[in-house]
């Protein structure tokens, strides 16, 4: 793995009429790393990935993919991309679409790969207008596949999936991209995000308010919870230190602790006979909210002005 630029993006600024998309935004992206981006809906991240993509223009600020202007040829030729509206034929069979996209690429995947990498086994004489939801995704993700990409760019690839269809999806995602190609993925499921993503990049009105690791942002949180049912009273837990909040209701106690260790010895120590103890640390889920609250929200940009 090399540390070979894929995406360049400094002080970029995008904006649809009064409605700021993007704002000076600054963002790297390495070559083999896989980078997630979560956030809200109106957030920016589509935006983004269309400005990589070379289908918008900037307004204000400076982006290069492969050292390149987003769209030239050269940066084409290594990227596959799948968005959330592909706007292709609805008329053209499986194998029809696969061929034509074929032709756009020196050395494309073989159909058999493309079929067998996208599960469309048995569907390769269906038009795209006759296939469900999740197969026209199926598809979709096949002509992403197409060219070989070093470069692949998702846009939310598991809606319409069912649960079987969209683990299939991770786990091919995850052998294509392997250690040497680079994904860049915009989604809103923190599963999708946790399984395929290395590095985190939440989005929020235009501006990147977190940038780590899934380990990295759920250490942010801090906080470990602890549950059991005893009859230790919440009030014992005011003098630890490490609790920084607790709740108990009907004999249920939760626990949210700074270091668990320590706090689940003494909870024993008070109660050997407690049930259903339970320690769950800090979820991607905790941390995207709780970076996502207005106080954190309002932090982070008190802190960048």
């Amino acid at each position: 793995m090399t540390d070979e630029s894929v995406v360049d993006a400094t002080n970029i600024t995008k904006s649809y009429g009064d409605v700021d998309a993007l704002i000076d935004l600054s963002l790297r992206i390495s070559r083999a790393s896989r980078c997630v981006l979560l956030g809200p809906n109106g957030a920016g991240k589509s935006t983004f990935l269309n400005l990589v993509l070379g289908a918008l223009k900037l307004d204000r600020g400076s982006l290069s993919i492969f050292g390149k202007t987003p769209g030239h040829i050269s940066a084409r030729r290594r990227i596959g991309a799948m968005l959330q509206i592909s706007g292709i034929p609805s008329t053209l069979t499986v194998r029809e679409h696969l061929k034509l996209f074929q032709t756009y690429y020196h050395k494309p995947l073989s159909q058999a790969e493309l079929v067998r990498m996208a599960r469309l086994e048995g569907l390769e004489r269906r038009t795209y207008g006759s296939l469900s939801g999740g197969q026209q995704q199926r598809l979709n993700f096949a002509l992403a596949l197409c060219g070989n990409p070093q470069f692949l760019v998702l846009d939310e690839p598991s809606t319409s999936h069912d649960v079987e269809a969209r683990i299939a999806m991770w786990d091919q995602v995850d052998d294509f991209i392997g250690a040497e190609r680079t994904l860049l993925l915009a989604s809103h499921n923190l599963e999708e995000a946790e399984r395929l993503g290395d590095r985190i990049i939440i989005f929020h009105n235009g501006r990147v308010v977190a940038d780590a690791s899934p380990t990295k942002l759920r250490s942010m949180i801090g906080t470990t919870e602890i549950s059991a049912h005893t009859n230790a009273q919440a009030e014992v837990f005011k003098s630890n230190k490490h609790v920084k909040r607790i709740k108990q209701v009907n004999g249920y106690l939760r626990l949210y602790v700074a270091e668990p260790e320590g706090t689940v010895s003494q909870l024993l120590q008070l109660d050997p006979g407690l049930k259903n103890l339970a320690v769950k640390p800090a979820t991607l889920q905790d941390a995207y909210l709780h970076l996502l609250s207005p106080k954190r929200i309002d932090e982070h940009y008190r802190a960048s002005d």
